[in-house]
């Protein structure tokens, strides 16, 4: 087996600065890697859970499912875990959420 190549310090920073980069595009769908989302790929599935981990390079949402598999979903299909105006949990699709403006928290 031929011994791996290694990666220059420019390539390194060149992914670090992806990797920044897409946090910014979770950030600026108002999300965050982790958050709780549920989604299908029809409109005749049930509704599966998940996790977001980081927008695709092609700019879908990759996202981790409740059995460790990675999935690279449209907006549309994406929901995401909000509370309701008495508690309660409520989902609101991504292509809405993304369009709200929440008002940082202060501390």
């Amino acid at each position: 087996m031929p011994p791996r190549a290694r990666r220059s310090a420019r390539a390194d920073a060149a992914a670090a600065s992806d990797a920044a980069a897409r946090r910014d595009d979770l950030a600026g769908l108002g999300l965050v890697a982790g958050a709780s989302i549920r989604f299908r790929r029809r409109d005749s599935e049930r509704w599966k859970n998940g996790t977001v981990v980081r927008v695709e390079l092609d700019g879908s949402l990759g996202v981790c499912d409740d059995l460790g598999a990675m999935r690279s979903l449209p907006f549309e299909a994406v929901e995401v875990r909000d509370r309701g105006p008495r508690g309660g949990t409520v989902w609101v699709p991504l292509t809405e959420w993304s369009k709200r403006t929440e008002q940082l928290r202060l501390l």
